[in-house]
């Protein structure tokens, strides 16, 4: 789901989409804070079911199953189930802390300072979109509220318990959002390997040390049951498996399977982007989410790098150019998004210019697009944005340049989690694509030329969860494999040019966030 909407659809037992419905949600911006309503999200949720339900003419009683996705938004309820205001006015309505919300950056470095050994499965600390930060946020700034909450939930888990009345949380959520170890509970682990805390999921001694030992989780222990998918792991479980019909019917071994699993990461392109890899051993990657056992495909560790701003950085991008209104006018006589549109443009450019390839035209303009901090592989949230190129060019072709160079440093921020991935012991050689910004053509050529590596952009993820609940399938990854759709091959340039101008432009990307250090530095000291 979304930060503005809430969706539903609709999926045959053999995966094919039958019909999907959105409906808009509110959400509140303050700063730091963003903010929503979970009864409102309730209401855009039943509103787009019945719409999804009529569109794809399916009557109630024939829907067999049902599954939720939803941002790792933090929700706020009473013993009753009423909202509790997590925000500074006081608005009941307001009771979720959004995941992109940044109002914890101080109590995130609170709590990583203290080195807690759990946090090795973090990436080696909290981020302030995390559940820990945030809580902690609540605890020392809204103490009414954090006196009324009976119950913190992630989203997706809200939605189950709101649509069942039962507390049973999801293993994805709790692992990668409240730093609960799931391996705890796996059959093969091995008394050698583990601490007291691993053989109990939840490390105590960490939540009595960052002054949450008060907080009531609210788990029964011993029963991570999977009822619901934070939306991006939910994306992972339905492209993961996605392979073209030509690999299909090459081996299909457990053995040689696996290993292909192995090397594939999701992009979950959205507001923001998540890079989804697993593996079947634990891998601590320094400044990247994870491992997570089981917290995506099962029996297998969960890898989870992120880019906190894409989709809502080109939407900022795009909306605050001087260009902006009349783009949006001849898109709109034309039919056409805004996007496609500017595509249009670029590849106008580049046939007036008599130029080889597209990505050229941005020799002059380099993007760290760190806007909204820097979640991986830096870890970062005082990141900042920077754009290197400006002149007073006000003009629909500076915009379409300023657009592609955007789109060319969120790839080069995806080539940098992928390498740095890869150095600490992944394989990675294809990505697959799903969300929003998959279906912009330009923006998935670009990122297979950064990355050299083969994209597959994968529009329809499968509704796996509700089909596993209906028993339609024995398993999670049978259901992924007979679910997940073959998307289109996108392979990266054959042409060495293009390399060799990707590289020159990466190095450029990386020593922008250096030198930010530097200027960084440079103020904290003036400032003595």
């Amino acid at each position: 789901m979304p930060p503005g909407g809430g969706g539903a659809v609709f999926l045959g037992v053999d995966g094919k989409l039958l019909g999907s419905a959105s409906s808009p949600i509110q959400i509140w911006k303050e700063k730091d804070c963003i903010e929503q309503s979970s009864t409102d999200i309730w209401h855009a949720v039943c509103a787009a079911v019945k719409h999804a339900c009529s569109l794809a003419n399916v009557a109630p009683e024939n829907v067999v199953g049902l599954g939720f996705a939803a941002t790792c938004s933090l929700v706020a309820v009473d013993a009753d189930g009423s909202p509790v205001s997590v925000s500074w006015t006081g608005d009941a309505r307001r009771n979720i802390i959004v995941w992109m919300d940044h109002r914890a950056v101080d109590q995130a470095e609170r709590i990583n300072a203290r080195n807690s050994p759990v946090l090795q499965y973090c990436g080696g600390g909290v981020s302030p979109e995390m559940q820990a930060p945030k809580l902690l946020w609540v605890k020392e700034n809204l103490q009414e509220s954090w006196s009324m909450v009976c119950r913190w939930m992630d989203l997706s888990d809200w939605l189950a318990y709101r649509a069942t009345g039962d507390d049973t949380r999801s293993l994805c959520t709790t692992v990668c959002k409240w730093t609960y170890l799931g391996h705890a509970h796996m059959e093969q682990w091995k008394e050698s390997d583990s601490r007291d805390m691993e053989a109990c999921g939840w490390d105590e001694v960490f939540w009595e040390e960052i002054g949450l030992g008060d907080l009531e989780l609210g788990l029964r222990p011993g029963i991570p049951v999977g009822t619901s998918l934070i939306d991006a792991h939910a994306g992972g479980v339905g492209v993961m498996e996605s392979v073209p019909d030509a690999d299909s019917k090459a081996d299909t071994s457990d053995e040689s399977d696996e290993q292909a699993i192995c090397h594939r990461m999701v992009l979950v392109c959205g507001t923001s982007t998540c890079h989804m890899a697993v593996s079947k051993n634990k891998l601590f990657i320094p400044g990247v989410w994870g491992p997570f056992w089981s917290a995506m495909v099962p029996e297998f560790w969960l890898t989870e790098g992120g880019q906190s701003a894409t989709g809502a950085l080109l939407d900022y991008i795009v909306e605050n150019h001087v260009a902006a209104p009349l783009l949006a006018n001849h898109a709109a006589s034309q039919r056409i998004s805004i996007y496609e549109l500017l595509n249009k443009i670029l590849f106008s450019m580049a046939h007036e210019q008599n130029i080889s390839f597209i990505s050229s035209l941005t020799q002059d303009i380099h993007v760290l697009p760190d806007f909204h901090g820097n979640r991986s592989p830096l870890a970062d949230p005082k990141s900042k944005g920077i754009i290197c190129g400006f002149t007073l060019d006000t003009s629909e072709k500076h915009l379409a340049l300023l657009y592609l160079a955007t789109i060319q440093g969120i790839a080069y921020g995806t080539r940098h989690i992928v390498e740095h991935c890869n150095a600490h012991g992944h394989k990675i050689d294809t990505l697959l694509a799903c969300g929003g910004l998959a279906k912009n053509s330009l923006y998935i050529q670009e990122h297979a030329d950064i990355t050299g590596k083969e994209n597959e952009s994968v529009l329809l993820g499968a509704a796996v969860l509700g089909a596993v609940a209906a028993k339609k399938f024995p398993g999670v990854r049978d259901a992924m494999k007979a679910l997940n759709a073959a998307g289109k091959v996108v392979y990266p340039s054959s042409d060495p040019r293009v390399k060799k101008y990707h590289d020159a432009k990466y190095q450029i990307f990386r020593s922008l966030y250096e030198q930010q250090l530097s200027h960084r530095s440079a103020m904290a000291q003036a400032l003595q």
